[in-house]
């Protein structure tokens, strides 16, 4: 992990951080369906339509994965992340349909060194997706464990 640019000490209690945007095709939104919830709504534009979704809509679960592929390009992938012990909790506020671009952003809420291992830094995060009209469609608040940058630095 040398050379990581975040690390524990580079995350404020009360930044956001800008997690970029991410447009949502009807051919995604079948693809993912179709291999991990295929249920109607998400499978079939006119099923959708029928439903109280009001149109073709991703799962949430695929949602949580957009919202992690976004997390990760932001910064996760550029963090001495070491994973997450859970989730607090995950709304999914509105649906997402095919069309949609959604926009995402990061809050750290708080943040503490781990008692029994001070290398480690906890971070508590909420997170919210947007779509094109300005409207939450999903929120998630976690938190997430990073490494100190000088317990990172002494390893190779």
């Amino acid at each position: 992990m040398t050379g990581k640019t975040w690390a524990y000490e580079d995350f404020v209690e009360g930044a956001s951080l800008d997690l970029g945007s991410k447009d949502v095709s009807a051919a995604e939104i079948i693809e993912f369906a179709g291999e991990f919830d295929p249920q109607p709504m998400h499978l079939d534009e006119e099923a959708g339509k029928a439903s109280i979704l009001g149109g073709l809509s991703a799962s949430g679960w695929h949602t949580c994965a957009m919202f992690m592929r976004m997390l990760c390009d932001a910064f996760l992938l550029d963090s001495t992340s070491q994973g997450s012990p859970g989730i607090e909790h995950v709304k999914w506020k509105k649906p997402v349909l095919a069309g949609d671009r959604l926009t995402g952003t990061l809050t750290v809420l708080a943040k503490r060194q781990s008692k029994s291992r001070p290398q480690l830094g906890l971070v508590t995060m909420r997170s919210e997706l947007v779509n094109q009209r300005g409207e939450s469609v999903f929120e998630l608040e976690n938190t997430g464990m990073f490494l100190a940058r000088d317990a990172e630095q002494g390893q190779s």
